[in-house]
Formats: C-alpha cells, sequence, structure tokens
C-alpha cells in the first residue's frame, strides 16, 4: 500500500488538498460523469494526497498517450548511448520511408499527388511531433481519412514492419520541421527503440526502465493473474453519459495479445508505478541509485523545440491533443509550461505534463519538486475540464 506523509510537512495545506477529492466526488463520481478515479500529489520521494473512488489503489489503467514520455526517455537512452542521434534522417533506422511524399493533392477519388519534402524528416520531428504524419481520429484531412480507410492504427492486424510498410505509401500533411501536428510520431520512435536494440519494445521498457524503477504493473499485456485489476473503461455518451468502450478483468483488450506493440498510446499502469516514474523525473532522471537518463538528457527533452521557440497556438494544425496551447511548448515526448500568464492556470514555468485519451494525466513541476498522477478510464480526455480543475486546486493548496 502506498504511504501517505504529513502534507503540512510537505508544504501543503491539508484542508485544501481533502476538497480536490470532495469536488472530484461530487461533481464527477456522484453525478455519474466519471466511472471511477484515483489520483496522488507528491513532492519530492514523498506522497501528500492520495484518493481513490470507486477503484481500488492498485488498480490497472489503460494509460493510452501517457505511454509516449516513456518511449521518448527510451529513444534517448540511444541517444546517450551514441546509437541515435536527433538530427539523424528517419530513413537511416526505417528505410523504407526514402520516398516518402508531402501532399498536394487527391486522395479522395484519385491516387494521392505528392512532392518531396523540402525539408528531412528527422528523428527529433518524431519526438516533437513536427513530422507531417498524424492520427486517423482527427477527422480533418483526406491523409487521416487514409488512415482509417486503411486501419494503419490497428494493434491487432499489423506488426511492426507491416505497419511501416502502410505508412510509406501514406503521404505526410506538411513539410518536416514546420509545423506540429499530434501523430503516431510516438509509435515511430518504438520501431526504431525495437530496431535499434533488437527487442520488441516491451522488453526493451522492462530491461532498461521498468525493471530500473521498480514498475511491476506496467506492461503492454496484462498477465492473466492481474487482469482482475482492470477496470472497465467508457467513452462519452451525450445522453447516456456513459457506453463501455473497453470489458474489465481478462475480458479488456489489455488482456489480450496484439501484434503491435503501442509506442505511442499502447501500455496499462498503476497509479504507483507511473508515479515512480515521475519520481524519477523531478529527480533529475534517476531514482533508488538507478541513473535512468541523466539530467542534462532531461532538460533538454523537457525544454521548448518548437520552430522559432513559439507556442503551439502558433504552430499547431492539431484538431486534438492532450495540452491547452496558449503558453505551451513541446519538448521531446512532454508539453512544458513556457509562460504560466499566458495558460491562466497557476504553475510554473518550466513544468511538463502529458495525458491520455481515457482522461489520465500527470504533472511534474521542477521547481516545486511537486508531480501528479490522476487516473480514469474516460474517453476523450477533452470531454470534461478535470486536468485544468485538478491543476488549480493542487496549486492553490501549497502552503506559503
Amino acid at each position: 500500500m502506498l504511504q501517505v506523509s504529513n502534507p503540512k510537512d510537505l508544504g501543503f495545506l491539508p484542508d485544501r488538498l481533502d476538497r480536490i477529492g470532495a469536488f472530484l466526488q461530487k461533481n464527477y463520481l456522484d453525478t455519474g460523469l466519471l466511472p471511477h478515479g484515483a489520483l496522488l500529489i507528491g513532492r519530492g520521494d514523498e506522497i501528500a494526497y492520495l484518493w481513490t473512488s470507486g477503484v481500488e489503489q492498485d488498480a490497472i489503467f489503460r494509460i493510452a498517450s501517457m505511454t509516449k514520455p516513456i518511449t521518448s526517455i527510451a529513444l534517448m537512452q540511444l541517444v546517450e548511448q551514441g546509437l541515435v542521434a536527433l538530427s539523424d534522417p528517419v530513413a537511416k533506422y526505417i528505410p523504407e520511408f526514402k520516398k516518402l511524399g508531402v501532399f498536394v493533392a487527391g486522395g479522395g477519388q484519385m491516387p494521392f499527388v505528392t512532392r518531396p519534402p523540402s525539408t528531412p524528416l528527422r528523428v527529433i520531428d518524431l519526438m516533437r511531433h513536427t513530422s507531417g504524419f498524424t492520427y486517423s481520429f482527427q477527422e480533418r484531412s483526406n491523409i487521416d481519412a487514409a488512415y482509417r480507410r486503411t486501419d494503419v492504427e490497428s494493434w491487432s492486424k499489423w506488426d511492426n514492419d507491416e505497419f511501416i510498410n502502410i505508412l510509406k505509401d501514406l503521404p505526410l500533411e506538411f513539410d518536416p520541421g514546420t509545423c506540429w501536428n499530434y501523430s503516431i510520431s510516438t509509435d515511430l520512435v518504438g520501431v526504431i527503440v525495437s530496431r535499434v536494440s533488437g527487442l520488441s519494445l516491451g522488453d526493451y521498457f522492462q530491461k532498461h526502465i521498468f525493471a530500473p524503477l521498480g514498475m511491476e504493473d506496467t506492461f503492454f499485456l496484462v498477465p492473466e493473474a492481474k487482469a482482475h485489476r482492470l477496470p472497465a473503461a467508457y467513452a462519452y455518451h451525450p445522453s447516456d453519459k456513459m457506453k463501455l468502450a473497453d470489458k474489465a478483468g481478462k475480458e479488456s483488450g489489455w488482456a489480450h495479445p496484439r501484434k503491435f506493440q503501442s509506442g505511442g498510446g499502447g501500455l496499462a499502469s498503476t497509479l504507483s508505478d507511473y508515479n515512480r516514474f515521475c519520481r524519477m523525473l523531478v529527480n533529475g532522471g534517476a531514482l533508488d541509485g538507478e541513473q535512468i537518463i541523466s539530467p542534462k538528457t532531461l532538460d533538454l527533452m523537457t525544454a521548448n523545440h518548437l520552430p522559432g521557440g513559439g507556442d503551439l497556438t502558433q504552430h499547431s494544425k492539431s484538431l486534438f491533443s492532450e495540452a491547452e496551447n496558449a503558453g505551451i511548448g513541446f519538448g521531446l515526448g512532454f508539453a512544458c509550461n513556457m509562460d504560466p500568464a499566458a495558460t491562466m492556470l497557476a504553475g510554473s514555468k518550466g513544468e511538463f505534463y502529458w495525458g491520455g485519451m481515457y482522461s489520465t494525466a500527470f504533472l511534474v513541476d521542477p521547481v516545486e519538486h511537486v508531480t501528479m498522477v490522476f487516473m480514469t478510464q474516460l474517453m476523450p480526455s477533452s470531454t470534461y475540464p478535470l486536468r485544468r480543475e485538478i491543476r488549480t486546486m493542487m496549486y492553490a493548496a501549497m502552503a506559503a
């Protein structure tokens, strides 16, 4: 069981922390808007606040895009070893992409018309979502329509090579490095990690991240003995509030093997495990004597890498992501707060975070040495302003 310290000793006001869980319970769980919830707020290596409702403390949640920071850390471990460079062309590791084109026309009743990219597709473009790839659920262009038509994002139909072989025939939406679009880019990062390391992505994670960090309950495939800890997942429904999206326990899709291990969204994890990942991040890349990534590498990852140093309001073509845009930059796997005033939310310049499609979220504030992990299972994550509300109340609970 997780141990909670005295919040006063960690610089929090207990009554203000308590009202976070009360707010979530009254406004979301009691009203049937959320199926369940779990929240952990930490400072340093200690837990200041822990709240769960409708789930056990050890529940295993589908964390979706909270997989992306883990995959990004894995890639940067290879960078630290000199096996990959951010400036490398992606085609060095995925030669199938040597002839990728940029969209000009077509894709409906006629074949795609493309042109050669004016800028090369580099590894850094995958890390910061400036690659020109997209997601099928954007429903914004002929290209994401082709993603839906080919079912390229299916985890059950395609393995790594089959995934690449479909993508190589679909155009990029724009010249790499010129815009930001939330996309399957981190899935491609996972393919590179697997090809360079010679391991499946899950095996790489287990050997180089999960085992060293003591993350014992984070998986692409939840073992049969632990599958009962998977709660049901839901999708928003305008009249019924929620409809079942994935069954609980052994009937869940996460309890059955898939061909593709998605570095962009395939993991399931627990409040405790993801808190250990966040503790590693807030401690500069180390936890319990294990150095996962160097402090300087982490500084590089959490800096803003958008073109010209702009924020997402200037560069995003995406209709959907896990971030609000004003004052927010994007690094190598994380959104980063460049200007708290522009976000209109209390916070720290330099904090970094991300979330998942099922409304999960995490935040790391290296200035205050604070971490937050929130888990529930309702898609899409844009349904309710949960992240803004939790974040606001968390910072309001900090003592002078």
